[in-house]
This record gives structure tokens, sequence and C-alpha cells, in this order.
């Protein structure tokens, strides 16, 4: 981004006016930007001949390229981050997308991931992306703990908490489990949890455990310690990641190579890869954050973009994201105050219930 914005500086206006003309002709309508179209918007008269000069040197800057020859331009993924960085213009919000944004939380009747799924489907339907909605964790005091086996191989730990949210997460107990084992590691943990969250009571049970060894039996002592690294784990909570509107990017036109890697990106999300990683994409700050393109990752074999914007309680503490993913020639002035308003809307919706 600094030799974006270096380069950026060393354009004179008419640089600068071809290349916004270029980036926001190509955003509208996703062909190249040629030099004859060109010269009708610009507001210096001048020749075909000495835009394709201009454009040319552009191209030469890593800022323009030409998907063919005698074809018009469009924006390399240095040229619209640059475009991004300085010369994007961020609409206020519509009216209209407001009004849909504030009707999609106007009921309260809904739980919290009711809501937030609705938000999702909200967001993908007005931008024609995909959205992503990571929910938060639930930090509720814990009420109860029971061990369920399923098999030998498998058992379940319920979760109840003091404000009456019940969760069941499936793990793969340690060898040698019965019956009796788990209810003295779920009495164990009963003993401790008054009060406490789930985050709160995973740092105290390593220093009971040890405290009081020759109290809890080796097998409640293994299933205690297996079950921790489930409970805390984003990946075994598939419920935290809200995909919606995948179809919209699958129906997107592109060349077929194209669309396998966007599949590929979203075959990743329907498996909750990444998670953790996504609300990491919105950690270093307030506000509405725009990966173009390989400057993340997850994205970077698809050739999308990503508006994100975290939401917080009212601690200020950030506890999910907001975001929409679509190609690169993203409408970025109409979808950053949507991400935006829709963070802000989603805080006040979980603060409210705090």
């Amino acid at each position: 981004m600094t030799k974006g914005g270096d380069i950026f500086d060393q354009l004179n206006a008419r640089s600068r006016e071809v290349f916004r003309r270029v980036v926001e002709g190509y955003l509208e309508s996703g062909e190249p930007v040629g030099s004859r179209s060109l010269t009708r918007t610009l507001s210096e008269k001048v020749s075909a001949a000495t835009v394709r000069n201009v454009m040319q040197d552009l191209e030469y800057l890593g800022l323009l390229d030409s998907p063919h020859i005698s074809a018009g331009r469009v924006p390399t993924q240095m040229g619209l981050r640059m475009f991004v960085d300085g010369l994007l213009e961020v609409r206020d919000l519509d009216l209209s997308d407001r009004e849909k944004l504030d009707a999609t939380l106007a009921s309260n009747t809904e739980d919290v991931g009711g809501l937030l799924d609705r938000v999702g489907s909200a967001l993908s339907g007005m931008t024609q992306g995909a959205s992503l909605v990571l929910t938060p964790k639930h930090e509720a005091p814990i009420k109860h703990i029971e061990f369920v086996s399923l098999g030998h191989d498998r058992a379940l730990v319920v979760l109840v908490f003091a404000d009456g949210h019940v969760e069941n997460r499936l793990f793969a107990p340690p060898p040698g489990q019965t019956p009796s084992s788990m209810r003295e590691a779920a009495n164990f943990l009963n003993a401790l949890i008054e009060g406490k969250t789930l985050s709160e009571l995973r740092t105290v049970i390593a220093a009971e455990i040890s405290k009081r060894r020759q109290e809890i039996d080796s097998l409640a002592q293994a299933l205690v310690e297996s079950g921790l690294a489930v409970w805390d784990d984003d990946a075994n909570q598939p419920e935290r990641l809200i995909v919606r509107g995948r179809a919209n990017l699958l129906a997107s036109d592109g060349q077929a190579g194209e669309l396998d890697h966007i599949r590929s990106l979203f075959d990743d999300l329907e498996r909750k890869r990444d998670i953790a990683e996504f609300l990491e994409l919105t950690e270093s700050g307030e506000g509405v954050r725009i990966f173009i393109g390989s400057e993340n990752k997850l994205f970077s074999l698809s050739g999308s973009s990503l508006v994100v914007s975290p939401y917080m309680n009212a601690d200020r503490k950030i506890i999910g994201a907001v975001g929409v993913i679509g190609p690169t020639r993203l409408n970025y002035g109409r979808i950053v105050p949507i991400v935006d308003y829709t963070a802000q809307l989603v805080g006040k919706l979980i603060s409210d219930r705090s």
C-alpha cells in the first residue's frame, strides 16, 4: 500500500483522472475501459492517442493491465488498492438500504442466532455478494455441565448456561471411560462453575486438577482435560460462522477456472475453516476494512474482495464481525456504508440483550 501511495503522489492531474475514470468504469461494468470512451468523459479535451499514452504509462507503473491486445485497460490489484485508499468516495447509506437493515433487526422475539442469520441473508440480498457473519461466543455464566456417552469413541458434553441457553458438543473421550468416571468429572466441574463463564472456567481448572489430584479419578481427570480442548475450540462451534448468498458468486460471470476457485473458497467456509483468522482480520481496530485479492490468504485463490467490520459489546470489546465477499469489482462506495451500519446495529443488538 505504501508503494501505491508513493506512485499516486507522482501522478499529474491528467494521469490521476484517467486512472480514476478507468477504475470507476471497470467497477461499474466489469469490462475493460478504452481510450475512446474516456475522451468523452474527461474534464480536459484531449485526443484518444494522448489518453492511450497515459494509460500505457499507468500500465508501466503497475496500476492498470491490458487483458487483451488492442483492448481497453482494467485496474490491477495494486491499482484497486490505491483507488480504495486514495480516491474512493464512500457515499452516505441509502435510505432504502437503511430501512431494510432496520427492518431486519426490528424484531426482538428471536434469539440472537436467528437474528444474525437474517442479517446475513439481508446483506447478501442487498449487495448481491456473499455474506459472512461471525456470531459471538456465548459468555454467560455456566449453570450445569453433564457428560453423556454415545458410544466407546463418542461423547456429548451438555452445557447449561445461567440465561437458559443450552449447548451440546460432540467430542472423542479418552479410552476406557465409564458412566461413573463421567459422573465424577461432571461433579468435579459443577463444584467449580458457579458464576464462571467458559473462558474463566478454563483458566482455573488446570490449577484445581493439580491441587486436588488425589480427589479425582485418573479417568475423570482425562475426561475433564479432553473436554476443555473442545469447549474453547472455535472449530467445534460451526454455528459461529454464518455464510449466506454463495450462489451470488457462483452465478456471476467468469471463466470456469475462476468459478472453481470460488467453489473452493466456499467449500472451505462451509467446513468452517479459518474462522479465527476471519475474526483476526478485524482485531487491529474499529471500522471497516477492505481486503483485495491476495491481500488475505483466505481469498487469494478466488480473486475475491472482502469488506468487513467488527462489532462490539457494551464494554467495547470486539466479539464478532460482519462482512461481504464479492468479485474485486465490488461497488465499494455503496457496500462500505452498508457493512459499517450493519456492524453498528448488531453491536447495539448484542449490547441491549446482555
